[in-house]
């Protein structure tokens, strides 16, 4: 049963969606090959320290066949981008921000504050009291949950951020990826060589996946970590993240939120830390309504 917020927000998500301009289009702007299933050859143990040996039986095959990357020279992608290579992925490692990635930073809300779906939701949280009125101050209650450093679990001094955590990926203890949850990073360092893709995953209860759904579940390493499960969207703009996770971070302080837009049935896990930040958040798929 979906609650009456739930309702309500979905239908905003659904207007942000059907206003993402600079959603990639699956088939033509970008092509995925899912491959195996993951977990055949993981022995589906996260915490298995042997796993180096088996993703040769797999052959390794990127994700990615095919992006369309003329795209990312659009404002958004481009300000995103560079974002991507401010960070020190491994957590307990002091972030030292400097002026220029201030500015970086600046630059990217600066962008996505212009898009339709970051104005739709704008209107949105105005509406609720949630957020202020003024663009500028808006920019900055967005600063203060994304890029405001706070020091996650088991670390004296701040090293991470929503940001970092959500579309960068960080490290714990060097051998488990942790956050790291949109697919520009993932088609990025794939095409770096730092990232092998090992396979989707399924539950009993979740939809199959294929190349044309927007959602994705899958299981791979970064450098020498293993993330054994996480949750992506695929092929949508930066500001549509931007937009929907705030929503949910601002609206709801459930650390689950299900919304229904397009064909998907979604739930957006989001925990706050603090209150005042983003610990993490990703879409996990609980149905897909095929179109008519």
């Amino acid at each position: 049963m979906m609650i009456e917020s739930d309702r309500e927000l979905s239908a905003m998500v659904q207007e942000i969606w059907d206003n993402d301009v600079n959603r990639l289009k699956p088939g033509e702007d970008y092509r995925i090959s899912l491959q195996g299933k993951a977990g055949d050859s993981m022995g589906g143990n996260d915490d298995n320290e042997n796993n180096d040996n088996d993703s040769s039986e797999r052959g390794g095959l990127p994700l990615f066949t095919f992006v369309n990357e003329t795209i990312f020279k659009k404002e958004t992608f481009s300000a995103f981008i560079s974002l991507l290579d401010n960070y020190e992925s491994d957590t307990g490692e002091p972030e030292i921000v400097t002026p220029e990635e201030v500015a970086e930073n600046h630059r990217f809300l600066d962008a996505i504050v212009q898009t339709p779906t970051m104005k739709i939701a704008h209107k949105y949280l105005v509406e609720k009291q949630l957020s202020p009125q003024d663009e500028t101050e808006f920019k900055e209650q967005l600063y203060r949950i994304w890029f405001e450093l706070y020091a996650r679990r088991g670390s004296s001094r701040p090293d991470s951020s929503g940001f970092e955590h959500v579309f960068v990926g960080e490290t714990r203890g060097r051998r488990t990826v942790i956050g790291f949850h949109n697919w520009i990073q993932l088609y990025l360092q794939e095409k770096l060589g730092h990232i092998d893709y090992k396979g989707y995953s399924v539950t009993a209860h979740s939809p199959q996946p294929d190349e044309n759904k927007h959602i994705l579940a899958l299981q791979f390493s970064w450098k020498d970590g293993i993330k054994p499960k996480g949750s992506i969207f695929i092929g949508v703009s930066p500001e549509f993240e931007f937009a929907l996770y705030t929503l949910c971070f601002l609206t709801s302080p459930n650390e689950r939120v299900k919304v229904q837009f397009s064909f998907y049935d979604v739930e957006i896990v989001c925990h706050h830390y603090n209150q005042k930040h983003i610990g993490t958040t990703y879409p996990v798929l609980l149905r897909y309504r095929k179109p008519q």
